[in-house]
């Protein structure tokens, strides 16, 4: 497996401490939050993009892509009934992906739950045309890149739109592109009616990136979530992409937060 972690977990850390933290634990991939770098990803200049990824690299890293692709921005919406917005938003996407290349990644994770709502007086049918037409008017500029939008479903409250795998598969199917795979998160797997290593078995063809957490929003080992049964499905299925830690409770601090949850992930990878 290839360990990853999502460097919004470091708040207050400056990029070269966060490198050179994670890569002494033994993760070999960073997943970045745009919001982390500047307001908008068009902010961050070639030059700076080209330092952030020379620090991570000279530290024995590969920043792997971005998350939370839409956090902390205004005017953009997937599922926006307003043509001009969706055409912002794809706009947006394929800056997005272009960063990404660009920090040497190849993977956009597209959570984002508060820009993906059913708008007001809307239908989930209506909010999947308009999230379809969204993603194909960014599709293009995805492909051209190599970078994978990885669609990321989410459990209510949390979002209402994308809530389960299947829906997730339905949109990609819609979208019908090869820049468009599928992400998985144990948070929000735990909250479907089947179990987690079935959802893996199911969805292997559309798998591309994995975000390992637990249901009380912390690291993987940290909450009641087993992951041998998770390790031993991404081993049964071939699974050669990244496991990356994402959590949403910071506590007790960055340090064992990244240290427990890799030391958890490498023995149930091994047990498996």
């Amino acid at each position: 497996m290839r360990y990853a972690i999502c460097n919004e977990t470091f708040e207050g850390w400056d990029h070269a401490r966060v490198c050179d933290y994670v890569a002494s634990l033994g993760y070999t991939g960073l997943e970045l939050a745009p919001f982390t770098l500047a307001e908008r990803i068009t902010d961050v200049s070639p030059a700076q993009r080209r330092q952030l990824r020379s620090t991570a690299e000279r530290a024995g890293l590969q920043i792997i892509g971005l998350h939370w692709l839409l956090a902390k921005t205004t005017g953009l919406m997937l599922t926006s009934p307003d043509e001009s917005v969706r055409q912002a938003t794809a706009d947006y996407l394929v800056e997005l992906a272009r960063a990404a290349a660009d920090l040497g990644g190849d993977i956009l994770v597209f959570g984002s739950p508060a820009q993906r709502r059913i708008p007001a007086g809307a239908t989930p049918q209506q909010a999947m045309h308009w999230a379809v037409d969204t993603f194909r008017r960014a599709a293009p500029g995805l492909e051209a890149t190599g970078v994978q939008l990885c669609v990321e479903p989410l459990a209510p409250p949390e979002a209402d739109f994308l809530t389960s795998a299947a829906e997730a598969v339905t949109l990609i199917q819609q979208v019908a592109s090869p820049a468009f795979r599928l992400h998985l998160d144990v948070k929000a797997m735990a909250a479907e009616p089947d179990d987690i290593p079935t959802l893996i078995h199911r969805h292997q063809a559309e798998l591309y990136h994995f975000h390992a957490n637990d249901p009380n929003k912390r690291g993987p080992g940290f909450g009641a979530v087993d992951f041998v049964p998770i390790f031993a499905a991404l081993k049964a299925i071939g699974y050669r992409g990244w496991v990356s830690v994402e959590v949403f409770d910071y506590s007790p601090d960055p340090q064992t937060i990244a240290t427990q949850s890799l030391a958890y992930m490498r023995r149930c990878a091994g047990e498996a």
